[in-house]
C-alpha cells in the first residue's frame, strides 16, 4: 500500500495538469485552425499585429489584405487573429 500512494499522487498530478493546461490549449489551437481554414475573399479580419482589413486574395499559405486606403498587404494565414462579425 505504501508503494501505491506515491504512484497515485503522480497520476493525479498528471490528470490535473492535463485537464487544466493541455486540453484547453488544444481546443484553442483547433478553433484557430478552423477559423484560418474557413477564410474567404471579402472577410473583414484583424491580424495578430492589430491591422484591420478585408481579404482581397487568398491562397494556401498567404492572404492579401486591402486596408481602407486601398493598400494591399500580404500576410501569412497564421497572422490572422480573428474574422470580424459583420453587423
Amino acid at each position: 500500500m505504501e508503494m501505491i500512494t506515491p504512484i497515485l499522487w503522480i497520476v493525479l498530478m498528471f490528470a490535473i495538469f492535463y485537464f487544466l493546461l493541455i486540453r484547453p490549449q488544444q481546443k484553442r489551437q483547433k478553433q484557430v485552425r478552423e477559423m484560418q481554414d474557413s477564410l474567404q475573399k471579402g472577410n473583414e479580419i484583424v491580424t495578430i499585429g492589430g491591422l484591420h482589413g478585408k481579404i482581397h486574395a487568398i491562397d494556401e499559405g498567404t492572404v492579401v489584405l486591402i486596408n481602407d486606403e486601398g493598400t494591399k498587404l500580404t500576410f501569412d494565414r497564421a497572422a490572422i487573429r480573428e474574422v470580424k462579425q459583420n453587423a
